[in-house]
């Protein structure tokens, strides 16, 4: 084989781990029933994957040989460690005797990696925990990233991670579906999490790109497996959000990578087949009765997607919207929101009060959107120097390197004669 056919497979191994490595990596958890084992096994399956694709030619369908092949590495790996952990040749030949089955199922549902972010969000987890090994483990984020977005020390969350580990292993926490009964109650901790994956991937929390776009793929993808195996209204609501939000991608960003707000989007560019889709989620998430909040926030981006312009976005419609998700959520965040909806409809100098009276509590001290959204209502009142002196401390806070620069563009702005 020439080097420029090694590379192309070497390049084709380098695919199918970006594209398929999580749900690999979730099987092979179903099958060895250990995190760590099966984080191994992955980059040994790998590994083996670079050295025999190039002479053996790469699989019709790689998923199956990376899964089979770290399941075995895994066995001959816990062989030669049993000569000094007897326990460990026991484990060997109960993983060897194992069929590899398909995943059990509800209803007809068989995803991994849905498995793996139920077991991930076990009640017997801390919230913290949940997010903290369901990022790392089903999504693949590094440890510095999920930090970064959490504003902890990698250090802190790397135990973090460890301790859950630890807690499902000796627990004995199932890699399985929670049965139909059990469902609603594990339904909370998912939506979260899935929504926070999403959050990733439509505003990464850090560096140099706006979006993660396999992100919110992932996490469009587990949601509708999610509404599938339980058409709960709020698990609707949240599929709704993100397919609205999703639908927005193409007009976030300028063709230099630039980050564009909504207000200065191209509409012609969101994607009508997503907004359409979003609408109608809504809708039936909302004929149930319950509002719930993905089920406000959903509704929120629908009458945004449905305004041709922002000047004729249906801003009363926007602050009632908000005004019930403060009931049924209360947050800073849907505050700051809040008070931009009403400088819209209300004039500029409504909506900083509100949110001076927020910065004033104290606990949006580090939220760098509240600083940038004061700060533009500032310039938009033609108080030029306190406007630049809230962007500079939106500037300290934000870790985007987008956002960073618009930051930086706004403050050129203010600072041309």
């Amino acid at each position: 084989m020439t080097q420029a056919a090694v590379d192309q497979v070497r390049e084709r191994v380098d695919a199918v781990y970006r594209s398929d490595s999580r749900r690999v990596l979730a099987t092979l958890i179903r099958l060895l029933g250990d995190f760590d084992l099966a984080e191994d096994a992955l980059q040994d399956a790998f590994a083996a994957a670079l050295e025999q694709w190039p002479r053996d030619g790469v699989p019709a369908n790689p998923r199956p040989w990376l899964v089979s092949t770290g399941r075995f590495k895994a066995i001959d790996a816990l062989r030669r460690r049993a000569r000094f952990h007897a326990s460990l040749a026991r484990l060997a030949e109960q993983l060897d005797d194992r069929h590899e089955e398909p995943a059990s199922c509800i209803d007809g549902v068989e995803d991994d990696r849905l498995r793996l972010v139920f077991t991930c969000c076990h009640p017997a987890l801390s919230p913290d925990a949940q997010i903290a090994l369901t990022l790392r483990t089903v999504c693949g984020l590094t440890t510095e990233e999920i930090a970064r977005a959490f504003l902890t020390r990698p250090a802190t969350l790397a135990q973090r991670i460890v301790r859950a580990k630890a807690k499902i292993r000796e627990a004995r926490i199932p890699y399985e579906l929670p049965t139909r009964a059990d469902l609603p109650e594990r339904l909370e901790a998912v939506l979260h999490v899935i929504y926070l994956v999403f959050n990733e991937g439509y505003s990464a929390s850090a560096g140099p790109s706006v979006t993660r776009a396999d992100l919110s793929a992932e996490a469009i993808r587990l949601g509708r497996l999610l509404i599938e195996l339980l058409p709960d209204p709020e698990a609707i609501g949240l599929l709704a959000l993100m397919l609205l939000h999703e639908s927005r991608r193409a007009g976030r960003t300028s063709p230099a990578g630039e980050l564009v707000l909504l207000a200065d989007q191209d509409r012609s560019l969101w994607n009508r087949n997503q907004i359409a889709e979003g609408v109608t989620l809504v809708e039936r998430a909302i004929s149930s009765g319950r509002l719930g909040p993905y089920t406000l926030q959903a509704a929120l981006a629908a009458v945004h997607a449905g305004a041709p312009t922002a000047e004729a976005t249906d801003w009363s419609r926007i602050v009632a919207l908000y005004d019930l998700l403060a009931q049924v959520e209360p947050s800073p965040v849907v505050e700051v929101n809040r008070a931009v909806a009403v400088a819209m409809r209300d004039g500029p100098e409504a909506g900083l009060a509100l949110i001076d009276a927020l910065l004033a509590r104290g606990e949006l001290a580090e939220y760098h959107l509240a600083h940038a959204a004061r700060a533009d209502l500032l310039r938009r009142l033609d108080r030029p120097a306190e406007a630049a002196a809230a962007y500079r401390q939106a500037l300290d806070l934000a870790r985007q390197e987008p956002e960073r620069r618009f930051i930086e563009a706004r403050l050129r702005e203010l600072d041309a004669p």
